[in-house]
């Protein structure tokens, strides 16, 4: 099939490949912590090689199910998937698997380890509250996640903090089990687990830092991407606002039921205040529509 008239963005791709260059010597750094605490290689082979082809593998079936979605046909949203024809023939891509969550929430997301195995999915609350205009401008978003290649990227990087995680809470209770003892060549065991436990929290953060990071551009570059592809910036910061402010409509509960979603999502379901910015998966709203304004400015002279 042709190249995709989705346009590569640079910037992106330069972050990820950075990203990838980190996580390599994150992964790296915590197979070495484990074989220091005693565990076999074999097993450090295991599950790493466990975590990263089910998160790579997996991914769009975990997603779903914690989104309580399910793909549909033609026959069944023949309004939503008239979108994505419409869509994949302007962006001429393959057309991904289509999928609808139950949920209220006025959301969508794209999952899947390549353009071929990709879902985009969106929430009956999105459907419910969008104009037709508005859900192609969030499905041109989601789309363009899914050309930029990003949403496996993202797999990955979150499978080193969940190892880091693991491995914290192996060295937390072999400290707390272990009585103080000895190790037979001398040194102290509880010292190693607890510094291992240390390491691997430190391990945790800088993850987690770096697939903010990248999160939060990559939500930039598609909002452009997408923009583009339908050629209507000022429709897409429009579903943005109108997302953004259902969703303070929507029970708290609710939402931090889907929170764990939130690097996935169009918008975040909760969002921080200014002080939580380093720690947050999408750029402000302030910020996104400003990149939008100045976009409908350029293509329209």
């Amino acid at each position: 099939m042709a190249k995709s008239k989705i346009e590569s963005d640079h910037g992106l791709n330069v972050r990820m490949f950075i990203t990838g260059l980190a996580l390599v010597l994150l992964y790296a750094i915590l197979v070495t912590v484990m074989l220091k605490l005693g565990v076999s290689t074999l097993v450090v082979v295991v599950i790493g090689a466990a975590l990263l082809f089910s998160q790579y593998y997996f991914s769009d079936k975990i997603a779903m199910f914690s989104m309580r979605a399910h793909e549909v046909t033609p026959q069944q949203e023949p309004r939503l998937h008239e979108i994505v024809d419409r869509l994949c023939l302007l962006a001429n891509m393959p057309k991904p698997r289509v999928g609808v969550s139950e949920m209220d929430i006025p959301n969508a997301f794209a999952t899947g380890r390549s353009p071929k195995n990709a879902v985009i999915c969106t929430t009956r609350g999105l459907m419910s509250r969008l104009s037709d205009e508005e859900v192609e401008a969030v499905l041109s978003h989601e789309l363009s996640h899914v050309a930029h290649r990003d949403v496996a990227m993202m797999t990955i990087a979150s499978g080193v903090g969940m190892l880091a995680g693991l491995i914290s809470r192996m060295a937390m209770w072999g400290a707390m089990l272990s009585g103080g003892g000895r190790s037979r060549d001398g040194e102290n065991l509880v010292l190693l687990e607890m510094v291992t436990w240390l390491v691997s929290m430190v391990i945790y953060v800088i993850a987690f830092l770096l697939t903010m990071a990248l999160s939060r551009y990559r939500e930039l570059a598609a909002d452009r991407s997408g923009a583009i592809l339908i050629g209507k910036p000022s429709v897409l910061a429009s579903a943005l606002v109108h997302i953004t402010g259902d969703m303070g409509k929507i029970p708290r509960t609710d939402l931090r039921k889907a929170e764990g979603m939130n690097a996935f999502f169009f918008a975040p379901a909760l969002a921080g205040g200014t002080a939580a910015t380093l720690f947050s998966t999408h750029p402000s709203l302030e910020k996104r529509l400003d990149q939008l304004n100045k976009l409908e400015r350029e293509l329209n002279g």
